[in-house]
């Protein structure tokens, strides 16, 4: 587990199910990530019994539910996948805008860095702009445009925004990312 005062962050477990599988029912979570679509309940069974437990075991993919203080309610997700030391994430659309994946982006970071890892990146499909905020805040730097590491639902490479963290950064939000990007965009949502 990790925390600090503003959330919790924990393995998500069958008892989230229902969570995950409400939160991606939202239209711009399914815009910007590549969870199927349409989001079965079975999809989300298989999330957590398939790549959360897996991702575990193999030390592939490292998964965090997001929880609020005194809830056991998942609002949330962050991972990162091993072989990129990428990261991703998402916010149920209810908690969007007021910080907490910022928050669990640099919790994850900081576990990261403290297991070895040199660097994380990040990136969102070219538009997504609550994910590159996220990023932003949590003091990635932006590093340019291309093709993204994960495949989408087409098993095609969207163009995506890109971005790093290494484990000396300043944490401290970096100029230099695209315009389009800033504030005024969408919600808090997943690098795919």
């Amino acid at each position: 587990m990790l925390e600090s005062p503003q959330l919790r962050l924990e393995v998500p477990r069958t008892a989230d199910t229902g969570a995950i599988f409400d939160a991606c029912q939202d239209a711009v979570l399914q815009e910007f990530t590549t969870v199927p679509v349409p989001y079965t309940f079975q999809d989300a069974q298989m999330f957590v019994s398939q790549i959360v437990e897996r991702g575990w075991t193999t030390g592939r993919e490292y998964t965090w539910g997001l929880r609020e203080p005194g809830s056991s309610l998942l609002v949330g997700m962050v991972s990162i996948r091993h072989q990129h030391r990428d990261i991703g994430f998402w916010a149920a659309a209810g908690v969007r805008g007021r910080g907490l994946m910022t928050e669990a982006v640099r919790l994850v970071a900081d576990w990261a860095f403290a297991d070895g890892m040199p660097d994380i990146l990040w990136e969102g499909y070219v538009g997504n702009r609550g994910s590159a905020g996220v990023a932003r805040r949590a003091g990635f730097t932006y590093v340019g445009e291309g093709p993204g590491l994960q495949p989408d639902r087409d098993r095609q490479h969207p163009p995506c925004w890109k971005a790093r963290l290494a484990a000396g950064d300043d944490r401290g939000e970096k100029a230099g990312w695209p315009e389009e990007s800033m504030p005024g965009g969408g919600p808090e949502v997943p690098a795919p």
